[in-house]
């Protein structure tokens, strides 16, 4: 039985291996998806079969769990709309870590009911439990920006030095409770002091940078599913945290790379939410461009580019946006997407978007290749983007995003930019590609104004 199960093991670590390559892709990601969930399913499967020394009264639990669990999963994930995914991608990842929070009390207890001590296996569960419990806070406050309902002018005051102290005493703390062993009360401290601390390291996190907290939440609770993996002797949990964990710290590097910030930067807070304009715009004004005249600019250019933002997703666009191309290409304009790595609210946002609305994933150009196709562009429509599409950051000094790598629209002819009003973007940083001479704005909302467009060009070709 042994053999057979981590033969198991080892299909199901090569599923989610084989899923996570394959969501690489839009074209593969569905398919990648179901194969990942299928080792998943595997791997609760043969755990089932694993002995239980309390007896067959622990499957009535554990089928019930998998049962409302997988209801309530079912249920949101139907329901939850494309705008609130970041929602609840950061609300599961929670549950990840609350898992690991629960399943690290419970060990805990363990130990200390029968009295057995093991350096390596409770400092792993103990780790377990300030890890998971960080998670689960942290991704609770990041739920509540995403969503509104914890608002980004709610500060702590000096963050940055609540945060170290709170990190040395846990580390103090946990020492201690190693070297004691004696007592469960200082371990209940610990727990609630990483939850703490799960909230104070998230909450001073600015607005426009929520996509790399929620990719380095979610690295954590890979942490510590993996570590949950180990106090188990559990191989599933063990590599999927891994691969999850690992992926999590690369993405969040990535993402890093792209905004040229540091980790620290980002954990040190300020950057987004309820900043005032840094532009001086005084009395500069906008110009701004009629259904007619965007049409006409549209149906005789050689190359468009459209750039998709948050505003794309809450407008819900994304499918008159393919309308839109597949209209262009009919008269045999060139149409792309340029993708800026932190667009949206979270990792790969505006991909699954496009992915949803079925646009070919090869028209998708990242921030290197969009910028040199830009260069040819003569018209680029920006559909709900701002701080990625923010000059600024190339030529003012005095800016929080200067030197963050943007799509740089302004390399080509004319840019319309679609937007409900004035108001500057996520960061709270006013945008000077609004009153540029390239620049013409198309007030409304966005699908609206799309839609108009489009019967617009019905007319003209």
């Amino acid at each position: 039985m042994t053999a057979l199960i981590n033969l198991v093991y080892l299909i199901c670590v090569s599923l989610f291996i084989v899923g996570l390559q394959r969501l690489s892709s839009p074209k593969t990601a569905s398919s990648g998806n179901l194969i990942a969930a299928l080792g998943m399913g595997l791997g609760i499967l043969i755990a089932l079969l694993a002995p239980m020394e309390s007896g067959d009264g622990n499957y009535l639990f554990i089928v019930g769990a998998l049962v409302l669990g997988g209801g309530i999963g079912l249920l949101v994930a139907g329901k939850v709309l494309m705008t609130k995914m970041p929602e609840m991608v950061s609300l599961f990842n929670g549950l990840g870590g609350a898992c690991a929070l629960l399943i690290s009390i419970a060990e805990l207890l363990n130990f200390h009911d029968v009295k057995i001590f093991q350096l390596a296996p409770y400092l792993t569960t103990l780790v377990a439990l300030v890890i998971g419990s960080i998670a689960f806070t942290g991704s609770l406050v990041a739920y509540g920006k995403l969503s509104g309902s914890i608002k980004d002018s709610w500060k702590l005051p000096r963050a940055n030095m609540v945060n170290i102290i709170l990190l040395l005493t846990l580390i103090v703390a946990s020492a201690y409770q190693l070297q004691m062993l004696d007592t469960m009360e200082l371990v209940y401290l610990i727990m609630i002091l990483s939850l703490i601390y799960g909230i104070t390291f998230v909450l001073n996190v600015g607005g426009a940078d929520m996509p790399v907290i929620i990719s380095i939440l979610n690295a954590l609770t890979g942490v510590s599913a993996a570590l949950a993996g180990i106090i188990y002797d559990n191989m599933i949990m063990l590599m999927g945290g891994i691969l999850v964990g690992s992926s999590g710290g690369i993405l969040t590097i990535l993402m890093c790379q792209a905004m040229n910030r540091s980790i620290f930067n980002v954990l040190a807070g300020d950057f987004g939410g309820a900043g005032g304009s840094v532009a001086q715009v005084g009395d500069q004004s906008v110009k701004e461009v009629n259904i007619m005249d965007a049409g006409i600019m549209l149906r005789y250019s050689t190359n468009v580019v459209i750039v998709p933002g948050y505003g794309m997703a809450v407008a819900q666009a994304q499918k008159i946006c393919k309308e839109l191309e597949d209209l262009l290409e009919e008269v045999e304009v060139n149409v792309r997407y340029a993708i800026h790595p932190v667009a949206g609210r979270m990792p790969g946002h505006m991909n699954v978007l496009l992915a949803e609305a079925d646009v070919d994933y090869a028209k998708l150009l990242d921030l290197e290749d969009a910028n040199k196709f830009l260069k040819e562009t003569d018209v680029t429509i920006v559909v709900g983007a701002n701080d990625v599409v923010n000059p600024s950051a190339l030529d003012d000094p005095g800016s929080p995003i200067f030197g963050m790598p943007i799509l740089d629209i302004l390399k080509g002819k004319h840019v319309i930019v679609l937007k409900r009003g004035m108001s500057s973007g996520y960061s709270g940083i006013e945008n000077p590609l609004f009153f540029h001479d390239k620049t013409s704005m198309l007030f409304g909302d966005a699908k609206k104004s799309l839609n108009s467009l489009l019967d617009e060009l019905k007319t003209i070709v």
